[in-house]
């Protein structure tokens, strides 16, 4: 199993937040969750669209997750991860 986190760093305004944001996912739901309590990311902020489910995180996020073992992946690779899910579901 595994945790990975792109590196799409999309510019976007979140509430009070300016930054560049990219996505969070895993092989599993329920590591996704593990890993983003793990990074002090609340639930709310777990976005589940069919297949897409993940957390968008900031670039110092991002940092974070990697120091604790997250795979760093393009996010081309994280979009064939997701048709991948869609193939095997």
């Amino acid at each position: 199993m595994s945790v990975y986190v792109d590196d799409w760093q999309q510019p976007a305004r979140v509430g009070r937040y300016s930054a560049r944001w990219s996505h969070l996912t895993a092989d599993t739901v329920e590591e996704l969750h593990e890993f983003a309590a793990l990074l002090g990311l609340r639930r709310a902020w777990y976005q589940d669209s069919g297949h897409r489910w993940h957390y968008d995180v900031t670039e110092s996020k991002r940092g974070q997750a990697i120091t604790l073992g997250a795979r760093p992946i393009g996010w081309r690779d994280l979009a064939a991860l997701v048709a991948n899910r869609r193939e095997v579901s």
